[in-house]
């Protein structure tokens, strides 16, 4: 594991303080600002644990300029004494809102690769690298563990740092993100620039969020959320994916899609089914935490504190124990008994993981028909993706039907496409054959008619969510042998209403590249 080494100070986290290289360091005006760190994130320290890295608020030799934090962290120590896995300690680390150095390599241990790295690096604005087992070892391992190459003559100042007035390195746009992960107040105007949505968003709503809530991810997805309240859930998807992820990227818009309906009167016989299918797809913490920074009035502000009332009793079906109860099972077959028990639970019909198995055995073997339907706008890549898919038997494209009708690009048939269309679908899954159905599917209603057929022949349904950023699908677009036009795109994406987890028995996000970045 080789990561970029940082000119700044070593510096050691602990649950209750911090020192910087030595245990008796002194003051110094840089170390300000991670003192602040620490005692925003020092409770989600365990005891004893200590985590490492660089303290880069102050200029050395080399000036940075877009910093995404201006404490990273390179290692984590348990209170045994071990340094954990990368892995875990990247994990770890992004829970508490810190970022890791740029990862220049991984990979077997290579002396020519690591040489090689040398040579490629910016001599003036990187000082070199650290190496080090992707594995946990412990400390008395330190030295065959790790190990550092820098640049010659790496100190280029004729002033120590220390003696000299202190200069702050700069923050770059992604800085906003990871000071919210970390705890710290959200700032609605630099967090829309580092999106990418300069000008939009809620700032108010942002104020409003907890801010004595989680940190890490969790703090992130909700502070977005808040922050873009108003904004269509397939462009904020969509925007976002580029910048956070798509998972991250996807939990925002959900929140973003979902929170308004806590604002509303909801019948109270139906509230949990309605809880337990949300919680598919967001954590309900943040759900009404979001709902409640959001709402404007007091009639909204009292639906959600009783829908979060109602929320405290609601318990879904422990994920853990769902997935190493179906372990065993085929791929498909594990995935639509999940699934179905998830529904199950919803209309409280099994209560554990025990009642999911039994009341999911008809699924056991596999034994059904696979309907993989594409969601899109027009251009997005649906069909380049759906026909790059292995283990295929047939093919129902709405626009296909069309070209041999005389023109894809005639509407005026479009009932009588679709009725095609639909029997071709269900002519093919009665034979238990894995089926796509390539159509844009914007809405829930152009979804459901597909649904039912697929209900009625007992097949899987997998949605395969195509999210592109809008900029990006209108350049497509202009490139497109068979191009839309541009107002008839521009109703789509207005239209576009992605479906949530659990519409589905499974759903691929696809993002722009054309591969699936996440599974739900």
């Amino acid at each position: 594991m080789v990561t970029e080494k940082l000119d700044g100070e070593n510096t050691t986290l602990y649950a209750d303080g911090l020192h910087a290289r030595s245990l008796d360091s002194a003051h110094h005006p840089s170390r300000t600002w991670v003192k602040a760190l620490q005692a925003r994130i020092g409770h989600a320290i365990p005891e004893g644990w200590r985590v490492c890295g660089e303290n880069m608020f102050a200029r050395h030799s080399i000036a940075y300029e877009d910093l995404e934090s201006w404490f990273y962290g390179f290692s984590v120590w348990d209170g045994d004494g071990r340094c954990l896995d990368w892995d875990r300690t990247v994990a770890f680390l992004r829970g508490l809102g810190v970022p890791v150095p740029r990862v220049l390599w991984r990979g077997v241990f290579d002396e020519r690769a690591l040489r090689a790295l040398s040579l490629r690096l910016d001599r003036v604005r990187q000082e070199g690298y650290v190496v080090r087992v992707v594995g946990g070892f412990g400390a008395e391992e330190f030295g065959a563990r790790v190990a550092k190459w820098v640049r010659a003559g790496h100190v280029r100042t004729d002033t120590h740092w220390m003696h000299a007035a202190v200069v702050e390195n700069g923050l770059g746009p992604r800085a906003a993100l990871w000071a919210v992960r970390s705890g710290a107040t959200g700032d609605g105007a630099a967090l829309a620039e580092a999106v990418g949505l300069p000008g939009e968003g809620d700032r108010e709503a942002v104020a409003h969020f907890d801010a004595a809530g989680p940190t890490g991810d969790d703090r992130l997805v909700g502070v977005l959320a808040a922050l873009l309240r108003g904004g269509r859930r397939a462009r904020v998807a969509a925007r976002l994916a580029g910048v956070i992820g798509m998972p991250l990227a996807r939990r925002v818009a959900d929140l973003v899609g979902l929170h308004p309906a806590l604002h509303r009167p909801y019948p109270d016989e139906e509230r949990r089914a309605g809880l337990v299918r949300m919680s598919y797809a967001v954590d309900l913490g943040l759900l009404h935490a979001v709902a409640r920074a959001t709402a404007v009035t007091d009639e909204a502000r009292e639906q959600v504190e009783w829908s979060a009332l109602h929320a405290e009793d609601v318990r879904g079906l422990d994920e853990g124990a769902l997935r190493e109860a179906f372990a065993d099972l085929p791929a498909d077959a594990a995935v639509r008994c999940r699934a179905e028990a998830r529904e199950a639970c919803a209309r409280g019909r099994v209560g554990g993981v025990d009642e999911a198995v039994a009341a999911t055995w008809r699924w056991r073997s596999g034994d059904f028909p696979r309907l993989i339907q594409t969601v899109g706008p027009a251009g997005s890549g649906k069909s380049t993706f759906a026909r790059g898919l292995a283990g295929v038997d047939a093919y129902v494209s709405l626009d296909d039907l069309r070209e041999a009708r005389g023109s894809r690009a005639d509407q005026r048939a479009n009932a009588e496409v679709l009725r095609e269309g639909l029997d071709l679908l269900g002519e093919a899954l009665a034979t238990g054959r894995t089926v796509v159905w390539d159509a844009t599917s914007l809405n829930k209603q152009q979804r459901s008619l597909v649904h039912a057929v697929a209900h009625r022949r007992d097949a899987l349904i997998t949605h395969a969510v195509v999210l592109v950023d809008e900029d990006e699908l209108i350049r497509r677009n202009a490139r497109r042998e068979h191009p839309v036009p541009p107002d008839v795109l521009t109703a789509q994406l207005r239209r576009f209403g992605p479906p949530y987890p659990g519409d589905a028995h499974r759903t691929w996000y696809v993002g722009a590249s054309g591969t699936i970045e996440e599974e739900v």
